[in-house]
């Protein structure tokens, strides 16, 4: 019998340092999905990250580094960032629906595809009305703002990183 004794408390000792073990991954494993629930963002949660860049000139090569930059910004933070582009001067044309300057068409669907990933697109309506355009003259997307360096002032006074070329 005591034997048997020994084998059961072996047992024993074997079940409770399984069990103890287990325990630790169970709890290690709540502890990473609790932290990864916090790094959570829903909709309409205030990003960690927000960015803001201007888009003030025509040439396609300065339009193909400031819309892959957002591209990558967008990539490399998902759902939790927030992208702003300011366009003003001769870089408004990339958001009027009949610009006055050649805009290629890769660029205009690159902007297009951003809106659609949640870009937001700022027309300064001071450039706007240098050309006679109005609001419905820009993307069905793009909000005016009033003043396009005052949208990059208070959106920076907001936190917002801004990014110029």
């Amino acid at each position: 019998m005591k034997g048997s004794g020994t084998v059961s408390g072996t047992r024993r000792r074997w079940l409770a340092a399984l069990l103890g073990t287990s325990g630790a991954l169970v709890a290690s494993t709540v502890g990473r999905r609790a932290e990864a629930a916090e790094d959570m963002k829903f909709p309409g949660d205030e990003p960690t990250h927000k960015v803001l860049y201007q888009f003030n000139q025509a040439d396609n090569t300065y339009h193909e580094h400031v819309l892959g930059s957002a591209s990558a910004m967008l990539r490399e933070y998902t759902d939790d960032i927030h992208v702003v582009v300011t366009c003003f001067g001769e870089g408004i044309h990339i958001v009027a629906k009949k610009p006055g300057r050649p805009v290629e068409e890769l660029i205009r669907q690159r902007v297009t595809s951003l809106a659609d990933y949640g870009v937001e697109f700022h027309a300064c309506a001071r450039t706007m009305e240098g050309l006679n355009w109005k609001a419905e003259d820009m993307l069905p997307f793009v909000k005016v703002v009033s003043v396009g360096a005052a949208d990059l002032m208070e959106l920076q006074e907001k936190g917002y990183a801004y990014i110029a070329w």
